[in-house]
């Protein structure tokens, strides 16, 4: 059964309330897999035996993605733990995003297991970077924005870029531009910009 440890206490679903309390922990015996841990529920009283067990840990091979930057990195995870597309993770710091999974036979799933996982990617997510096109008069250049994926842009609004001051024009969703409205940066393939 899975519990979480604090300070002297452990979470868990207690057998006489039948839901999470807190456990207050007794007797510990430390074991080479785990613990043996005695535990007094602080709600009903009750007293019990957990065996905690740590589980294998494996390691999944993935492609992480930041920006235009990827690298391969090797991501532990306990064998057991299902792995879907969509699922966020912190790893060197970072947050990131399951973007594929390749089974054994190097097919595409949608969810497996940690240990039948040959192969994953995943995209940075706690910061994008907005490429820009910045035109003055008849001359444009690109340049980008690095910023959280809550940001909120707006069109007609002025941002600083390269020391200078810019005023949205457009905003590029990849479903079409749009002149008019705000958008989260996470929302956002490019922003155009004209001189204030």
């Amino acid at each position: 059964m899975d519990g979480q440890e604090q300070s002297g206490r452990y979470e868990i679903v207690c057998d006489g309330c039948e839901e999470v309390t807190t456990h207050e922990i007794l007797k510990e015996k430390e074991l080479s897999g785990g613990a043996d841990l005695l535990l007094r529920c602080v709600d009903c009283g009750l007293v019990r035996l957990e065996k905690v067990r740590r589980g294998k840990i494996v390691e999944i091979p993935i492609t992480l993605s930041d920006g235009d930057k990827s690298s391969f990195q090797k991501v532990e995870s306990d064998h057991d733990e299902r792995i879907n597309l969509g699922d966020r993770f912190e790893h060197s710091e970072s947050h990131w995003e399951i973007t594929r999974i390749e089974d054994a036979n190097g097919r595409s799933e949608n969810s497996l297991n940690a240990d039948l996982i040959k192969r994953a990617w995943a995209t940075r997510v706690d910061r994008v970077i907005i490429p820009l096109t910045m035109t003055d008069g008849e001359s444009s250049r690109s340049s980008s924005i690095e910023c959280a994926p809550d940001e909120i842009f707006s069109c007609e609004s002025l941002i600083e870029v390269d020391g200078g001051i810019w005023r949205i024009r457009a905003i590029h969703t990849g479903k079409g531009r749009t002149l008019g409205g705000r958008r989260a940066a996470e929302q956002i393939r490019r922003i155009y910009l004209h001189p204030e």
